[in-house]
C-alpha cells in the first residue's frame, strides 16, 4: 500500500487531518517518508542549501560561533550542535574553519540531531566524531553553541483562515477521491487572539508548535547554561499568508500529488521562535546577505579567488552572489541570533 493509499484510508476512517499531521507523515514516515528514504540535497536531489553552494558559508558560521564562545569566556566543555544537519557539510566546514581557534575543538562535543538513517550515514562520512541525538531535548546540560540552517522551515505547521472574530483551520481531506484542502467550521482560537488586530477575513496565519517547542529547548539551554544560536532560514518576523509549498527536482509541485516524494516546507515565523526562546535574548532579524557581509564574506571570496583558474573563479563569484545578493538568497533568508542575558549577540548581528 502506497503512502497516498494509507493517508486516504486514515482520512476515510478518522476524518480530515491537520496540515501538521500531513507534513509529519509525508516527511518522516519510517517506510515511505521523504527524509527517511532519500538524500534530497544537491543538484541530483530536490534542493541545494547554502553549505552546498560554498564552503564560505560554513566557515563564517563556524568562526562566528567560535568568537561567541570566546566572548563568553571560552567554557571548557560545550555542545557544538546542529539540528537537521543534512549531509554534514555545514558542520564539517565549521570544524575545519575553527581548527586553529585555540581550545575550541578540544572543548567542543559535536552533537548532530538527526532522525533519518539515510542522512546519518552521509553525515558520518563528513563528521565521523559526532554524537547523534534523536531530539533536541537530549542535548546535555552545558553551554550550547548551535546553528540551525533550513531546519525550522521543514517543521510541521497548521494553517488558520480568519473568519469574522474566529478562525477556520485548513485541513487535509478527500475530494473526488483525491487528497485536498478543506476548512473546519469557524471558532474562536485563544492562541491567535492577538492576530485579530493585524488580519482581515480570509487572511491565513500559520502556526508551528514543533518549531516553538524546538526554540523553547534551545533558548532554555542557552539561558540556563550559556551559549548562542544562529537560526538561518527563509521567512519573516510574523507569519502572514499561505507559504506551504512542495519542491521536487528543484521545481515547485502540488504538495498533495505525491506524498513522501516531495520536500514540504513553510516560511518561518521568527517572532514566534524569539518569544518561545525566552528567557534567552534574541538579536534583530537580519538578512542573510547583510549578516555574511558583516562577517567578511567578500574578503574571504577574494582570498579564495587568488590562484584559481577562470572557470573556478566564476563558480566562486556565482556562489558569493547567490548567498548574498538581495535578488538571490540574500534577502529571502534571514538570521536570528539567540544568546544569554549578560552576553552580546553573536558576531554579525545586533541587539
Amino acid at each position: 500500500m502506497t503512502l497516498t493509499d494509507r493517508l486516504m484510508a486514515r482520512i476515510a476512517t478518522d476524518g480530515p487531518m491537520t496540515l501538521a499531521d500531513y507534513m509529519s507523515t509525508c516527511l518522516l514516515d519510517p517506510t515511505d517518508g521523504y527524509y527517511a528514504t532519500r538524500d534530497p540535497f544537491g543538484v541530483a536531489g530536490d534542493f541545494i542549501t547554502a553549505p552546498e553552494i560554498s564552503q564560505m558559508f560554513g566557515e563564517l558560521i563556524g568562526l562566528a560561533l567560535a568568537q561567541a564562545w570566546i566572548d563568553q569566556g571560552s567554557p571548557a566543555r560545550f555542545s557544538l550542535a546542529e539540528p537537521g544537519p543534512g549531509r554534514g557539510t555545514l558542520m564539517a566546514d565549521i570544524l575545519r574553519a575553527t581548527a586553529r581557534v585555540p581550545g575550541f575543538r578540544d572543548a567542543a562535543e559535536v552533537h548532530l540531531i538527526e532522525a533519518s538513517p539515510v542522512l546519518r550515514a552521509a553525515q558520518a562520512q563528513r563528521v565521523p566524531d559526532a554524537i547523534w541525538l534523536d531530539h533536541l531535548d537530549a542535548l546535555p546540560a552545558q553551554p550550547l553553541f548551535l546553528v540551525a540552517n533550513e531546519f525550522f522551515d521543514a517543521l510541521p505547521i497548521r494553517q488558520f483562515q480568519r473568519d469574522g472574530e474566529g478562525w477556520r483551520e485548513r485541513v487535509v481531506g478527500l475530494s473526488d477521491g483525491v487528497l485536498a484542502l478543506g476548512l473546519t467550521d469557524p471558532a474562536p482560537l485563544a492562541m491567535l487572539a492577538d492576530r485579530l488586530d493585524d488580519t482581515r477575513d480570509g487572511d491565513v496565519v500559520e502556526v508551528s508548535t514543533p518549531a516553538q517547542d524546538a526554540a523553547r529547548i534551545i533558548g532554555s539551554r542557552i539561558a540556563g547554561h550559556g551559549g548562542a544560536a544562529l537560526i538561518v532560514d527563509y521567512g519573516g518576523w510574523t507569519s502572514f499568508g499561505d507559504t506551504f509549498q512542495a519542491v521536487q527536482a528543484h521545481q515547485p509541485v502540488d504538495p498533495f500529488a505525491t506524498p513522501g516524494a516531495a520536500d514540504l516546507t513553510a516560511h518561518v515565523d521568527f517572532a514566534a521562535l524569539a518569544q518561545a526562546a525566552q528567557p534567552a535574548l534574541h538579536s534583530k532579524l537580519t538578512p542573510q546577505g547583510v549578516f555574511l557581509e558583516r562577517l567578511g564574506i567578500s574578503n574571504r571570496a577574494q582570498a579564495l579567488a587568488k590562484g584559481l583558474s577562470e572557470p573556478a573563479r566564476e563558480t566562486l563569484i556565482s556562489a558569493h552572489r547567490r548567498l548574498t545578493h538581495p535578488a538571490e538568497m540574500g534577502d529571502l533568508f534571514k538570521v536570528l541570533g539567540l544568546y544569554a542575558a549578560g552576553s552580546t549577540p553573536p558576531p554579525g548581528l545586533t541587539a
